[in-house]
């Protein structure tokens, strides 16, 4: 059973954190911690399949309970098949538009009749080919996220709902930004206004709605709102906050503060 995708299919409230560091070692730490899961980054870290699934299994030695997210770096039929055989059972798909391009993402993940997902009987995600269930559970149990990154793709939102097989959507709120023409600015009222327009159309769906927030008071604003599951910062950002406030602690130094997280 995929705990993730039948937590966030439930209402339940979901957090989680970015995994930046590219570190198997970084993420069975991070498992101990208690989110409910940790988005394995592949578009924006030089993260490969082996990475991957080392990774994976580290997150998983570790805890029962915290699901690894892959985040791939497109939608590109060969990085889904080989996440998918490689272990993985959630998906987060990145910058999809269009109708088009979400039924591509489906139908690269998805076995036939529901897509054309290749099959190959001998990979870990069958158990090495022990487990007879496993292409039904690959149907039932797979967690297929899509990532609204731009105006366009919430204006399509509708349209893109109706391809069958999407578990829910994540608003990105870096690549909205600067689609709109605010990059790095994400709390922008153009950008939040644009972000509340996705979420509440998720809402009309019946789709969870995920998201990412730099810092716990915009993560506690956007689980307010509504928002099946929230990330907040990252592995990297955590590292880097507390490096910093000990050394300016020793040092007698102001901490900058940039949107309410430390950098």
């Amino acid at each position: 059973m995929n705990p993730f995708k039948h937590a966030v299919l439930s209402g339940q409230r979901l957090l989680g954190t970015w995994m930046m560091t590219s570190s198997d070692t970084v993420a069975e730490a991070m498992a101990t911690v208690g989110f409910d899961f940790l988005v394995l980054d592949q578009e924006h870290v030089a993260v490969d399949t082996l990475d991957a699934i080392r990774i994976d299994r580290a997150i998983r030695s570790i805890s029962a309970t915290t699901t690894p997210l892959y985040r791939l770096a497109g939608n590109d039929v060969v990085l889904i098949k080989r996440a998918l055989d490689g272990g993985a059972t959630s998906l987060m798909i990145p910058f999809i538009n269009t109708p088009e391009e979400a039924q591509k993402a489906v139908e690269s993940a998805y076995y036939p009749p529901y897509g054309k997902r290749g099959f190959a009987a001998m990979h870990r995600a069958s158990g090495w080919g022990g487990n007879a269930q496993f292409v039904q559970e690959a149907r039932d149990e797979l967690c297929l996220i899509l990532q609204l990154e731009t105006p366009e793709a919430i204006a399509s939102i509708d349209a893109i709902n109706e391809v069958d097989g999407i578990t829910g959507f994540f608003i990105g709120p870096g690549d909205l930004s600067s689609a709109m023409g605010h990059p790095g600015n994400p709390s922008h009222p153009e950008v939040q206004a644009m972000i509340k327009r996705g979420l509440e159309a998720c809402q009309r769906l019946g789709k969870p709605c995920g998201i990412v927030g730099g810092n716990p008071d915009l993560v506690n604003k956007y689980q307010q709102m509504g928002f099946n599951f929230v990330a907040l910062a990252s592995d990297m950002s955590f590292m880097l906050a507390r490096a910093k406030e000990q050394l300016a602690a020793i040092r007698g130094e102001n901490l900058t503060l940039r949107g309410g997280e430390v950098y």
